[in-house]
């Protein structure tokens, strides 16, 4: 005889597998909300360290530039595509190279149609040393067809100042070319043949003084300056040297002071990897030849309604033959007939709420289903009804 207070296998079985089934729930769902957490704070490090740019590229330290070379020279060795005989500076410069090596040559006798009096600049970088190379850029100065093929004659290149820094010669090299045939006029060109570049052709023959340190003080100088990038600047350069040692002299220079037993290179290169995050300004840039638009992060829009529509109207003409009846004593005329149809898009007002961000404009602009050419007449009405808070350029 069964027992009463005996329960079914079955019954006693199941309950551990319900407790196991909502404990294996809670453990996913614990685990699932760590999983969340963790990467909303991965993400929020991530745009954090983002915002976040090195002091080297945000600014420089002054003193340390580049300096602009050039010289006149001759490119020869041309395939008949050098400077028209009537290129008199370039027949002057060959009379007189000539004439320095001691041949006498009359000027009216020189053909240049192989030759081509070019233009060579380059930039002499700070810290340059004598015997480094350099890259220069050719340009023809003359009527010259092209340059492809030729050689640069040895060229002096002066700064500013008329003092030569170096000396550049080589062949030039080409990113394109010009073909012609003869008799037909046809012509294939590709890029531009008339400026080249010799690669390492230029070798420094002077160096210029580089100043960096003055009055034991470094300067740093912003390359967009900005009164909060500035503050932000010296503070992150106390926090890591010491407080006291910079401070923002305006909205382009923080002034750091060096200590004496500080070496001035060591420090330069511990500023240059500061991380400080740059204050950006509100602004919109506007380019109407290519329908590009680009808006800052920091660009709010006050509450304004915006409606956009287009009104088309469309004429179409149409001639008509006007037969008269028979035995009338009318003649046949053309008739011309025009249809003026007059159509209006149209659309909802969109209301953009006040301190809206650039999000939301984008949001209320794409509802009313806006082109690029059209977001700019949009943006341009929006800053004349002052409820664009950013500054416009137009490119």
């Amino acid at each position: 005889m069964p027992n009463a207070f005996e329960q079914p296998e079955s019954t006693v079985q199941s309950r551990p597998g319900v407790l196991g089934q909502f404990a294996t729930l809670a453990i996913r769902l614990v685990l699932a909300i760590i999983l969340v957490l963790l990467a909303m704070s991965l993400l929020a490090l991530a745009q954090a360290q983002a915002a976040e740019v090195r002091m080297k590229d945000l600014a420089r330290i002054q003193g340390v530039r580049e300096n602009e070379l050039f010289g006149y020279g001759l490119v020869i060795g041309l395939n008949g595509t050098g400077d028209k005989a009537g290129t008199l500076f370039t027949v002057q410069s060959i009379a007189s190279m000539l004439q320095r090596m001691g041949i006498q040559v009359p000027r009216d006798r020189v053909g240049v149609k192989n030759v081509a009096a070019v233009v060579i600049t380059a930039k002499l970088p700070p810290f340059a040393k004598t015997g480094t190379t350099l890259d220069v850029l050719v340009s023809s100065l003359g009527d010259a067809s092209s340059l492809q093929g030729g050689t640069l004659l040895l060229t002096p290149l002066q700064a500013a100042d008329g003092k030569v820094y170096a000396v550049a010669q080589g062949p030039v090299s080409m990113g394109g070319f010009n073909v012609e045939a003869g008799g037909t006029g046809e012509k294939v060109q590709k890029n531009h043949p008339t400026v080249g570049r010799v690669p390492g052709g230029a070798i420094i023959e002077r160096e210029v003084p580089t100043t960096v340190v003055e009055n034991q003080t470094l300067a740093i100088v912003l390359n967009y300056p900005d009164f909060t990038t500035a503050g932000r600047l010296a503070e992150a350069v106390n926090g890591t040297l010491g407080s006291g040692l910079a401070r923002a002299e305006d909205a382009a220079t923080v002034r750091v002071r060096i200590r004496p037993d500080q070496d001035p290179m060591d420090l330069i290169a511990k500023l240059e990897h500061l991380k400080v995050e740059p204050d950006r300004v509100a602004k919109v840039v506007i380019n109407e030849r290519t329908g590009t638009v680009i808006m800052g992060s920091q660009v709010r829009v006050s509450t304004v309604a915006i409606s956009h529509g287009s009104l088309t109207v469309q004429i179409k003409s149409e001639f008509q033959v006007s037969q008269p009846p028979a035995l009338s004593g009318g003649k046949t005329a053309v008739v011309p007939k025009t249809d003026v149809t007059v159509q209006e898009e149209k659309r909802a007002l969109s209301v953009v709420e006040e301190g809206a961000s650039i999000g939301d404009l984008v949001q209320a602009l794409n509802a009313l289903g806006v082109t690029s050419r059209d977001l700019i007449a949009i943006l341009q009405a929006i800053k004349q009804a002052g409820a664009l808070q950013a500054e416009l350029e137009i490119l």
